[in-house]
């Protein structure tokens, strides 16, 4: 796998994350293989390879690689606009934690909490989800970029559904420092957008 098909894979997990959060947003419902997926990603944090955050296969994240090959073709009509700010969101909001070594550690501290549970709950049971929530509102939530989630109010005013999407959110932060880890930049968007659809259509063909 090329460098160009693994920045790839990360954007498909920050795009994945994204339309599930749009999708809990609008309708309360989620994929359960791709947010099982995601959620787990956060825990992979000494992966074999690229692939392996994803739990060795790019099945489950196929709706956010097909989502980043319709923004890299400027397929407006295939684009869901709130799941694409989301995703923008995601990648900025990396960054600015990537500054801060003290959030780093308390979100370190934080996962350590969660990743017991999961022993004792398994991987995407509600206690779980609020555990991975508050770790998000608790850190990302007070920097100065905040994602504002439009949908359904009686949705999101749902203890659950909240936790979900801000869990969401944590697994696509995941997937936006593997990114930049593997060398990406926003400006790759733009100057490498040829290269990127290219690597794109081979994973999906894959």
């Amino acid at each position: 796998m090329t460098l160009t098909e693994e920045q790839v894979l990360a954007l498909g997990g920050i795009f994945e994350a994204a339309l599930q959060v749009d999708k809990l947003a609008r309708s309360g419902q989620y994929s359960e293989g791709p947010v099982g997926c995601l959620i787990q990603s956060i825990f992979e944090r000494s992966p074999d390879d690229t692939l392996g955050v994803y739990g060795g296969s790019h099945h489950q994240i196929r709706g956010g690689l097909q989502a980043v090959g319709s923004m890299l073709d400027r397929d407006t009509a295939a684009l869901q606009r709130d799941a694409l700010r989301y995703a923008m969101n995601l990648i900025a909001l990396e960054r600015q934690l990537a500054k801060r070594d003290d959030m780093l550690a308390v979100l370190g501290q934080r996962l350590d909490r969660a990743q017991q549970q999961i022993g004792h709950f398994g991987l995407l049971h509600e206690n779980v989800m609020a555990s991975l929530g508050s770790a998000y509102q608790d850190t990302l939530s007070t920097l100065r970029l905040r994602i504002q989630v439009h949908g359904d109010m009686r949705h999101l005013q749902q203890p659950d559904t909240a936790n979900r999407i801000r869990a969401l959110l944590l697994a696509g932060i995941r997937s936006a420092r593997l990114w930049r880890q593997l060398g990406g930049h926003r400006w790759q968007l733009l100057f490498s957008r040829g290269k990127l659809l290219e690597a794109t259509r081979t994973i999906l063909n894959s």
